[in-house]
């Protein structure tokens, strides 16, 4: 039995129409399935949530993007207990891109049904020190605040931390992923297969309103990394982020360590230049742009920013902690 979940507004339509492209596939082949369409945020992870919770083994067939796949991990209760196969149909679509999964979804559905090919994958995860929810005002009472204590080895209540399997990232990165989730020009260049044009704009304009902000970085048991001005920290469980940035080209998805793409204070119009570089692999020519590698991972900012996982925003935080979970995935695919 496959549990079958479809986000219908990934990419404006694109998995329903993959979806009337794989279900006769399914039923000439007499495969036993049950079919679930996702209706609102957070609904996914609800749905894996359910499903889950006999504490049986499970396999899930995903259609959607970076983000439902994001949204699938939050609900697992037991990651051994639990096989994935993805058939991407988002709009930036990474870790599809990482896996280098075939362009044709039956091509995909097909490894899947066999039954063959089965991939282990760390899990990245998200704890935020302190955060601001979103949609909250940073100026209002204490109580609007989220604390944690400072401990990485145990598990954390599901509104202050969040697994990841693409990339975390702090700062300029997640802002232009958090105005993008709220752009309607999105879904119009979406159906006109522009949408990366959505995602250039707003990188544009936050480029040019980005604030000076600093962080300490501490990596492992490490002395911290204080620098006084920043634009983003990319940690990453894969090579790419943002629709193809390959921003950091040493990422291992089975090796238990996280990748940081570090970029510091470069001069804006250095960053114009440096940033399409990215999409080849090769940003780390330029100065202020760094690559380190960790087990755990300690940010603090010297303001609030905001935080993504897989391209979706919650909060924003000036204390987060990331640590990644060596193979706990299984993929079938």
């Amino acid at each position: 039995m496959y549990y079958i979940i479809m986000n219908p507004a990934s990419k404006s339509g694109r998995g329903i129409r993959i979806w009337e492209k794989i279900e006769p596939v399914l039923k000439k082949r007499q495969i036993p399935y049950q079919f679930m369409i996702s209706t609102h945020n957070g609904h996914v992870a609800e749905l894996v949530r359910d499903i889950t919770k006999n504490d049986a083994c499970v396999d899930f067939i995903i259609l959607g993007g970076d983000g439902t796949i994001n949204e699938a991990l939050q609900g697992i209760r037991d990651f051994s207990k639990v096989r994935i196969g993805y058939i991407p149909t988002g709009s930036s679509n990474d870790l599809a891109r990482d896996m280098r999964l075939d362009k044709d979804p039956l091509k995909i559905l097909d490894t899947i049904l066999s039954d063959r090919v089965i991939r282990k994958a760390d899990i990245g995860v998200l704890t935020y020190g302190s955060c601001i929810r979103r949609g909250e005002n940073p100026a209002d009472s204490a109580t609007d605040r989220r604390t944690v204590e400072n401990d990485l080895s145990g598990r954390f209540p599901a509104d202050t931390s969040r697994y990841f399997i693409v990339s975390s990232g702090i700062g300029f990165d997640a802002a232009v992923c958090e105005e993008a989730l709220s752009s309607r020009v999105k879904d119009i260049l979406n159906k006109l297969k522009l949408g990366k044009l959505t995602y250039l704009g707003i990188a544009l304009k936050q480029l040019i309103t980005a604030k000076a902000v600093s962080c300490e970085l501490r990596l492992d048991d490490q002395a911290p990394i204080r620098v006084k001005r920043f634009l983003f920290i990319a940690s990453m469980i894969r090579q790419f982020e943002g629709g193809g940035f390959r921003f950091c080209p040493q990422a291992d998805s089975q090796d238990g360590l996280l990748d940081l793409c570090f970029v510091g204070n470069l001069a804006k119009p250095v960053i114009l230049f440096a940033l399409p570089t990215a999409f080849f692999g090769k940003h780390y020519l330029f100065p202020h742009i760094s690559h380190y590698r960790a087990h755990k991972v300690e940010i603090k900012t010297s303001i609030p920013l905001w935080v993504h996982t897989d391209g979706e925003v919650y909060f924003k935080a000036d204390h987060i902690y990331l640590s990644c979970e060596k193979q706990q995935l299984t993929f079938l695919v």
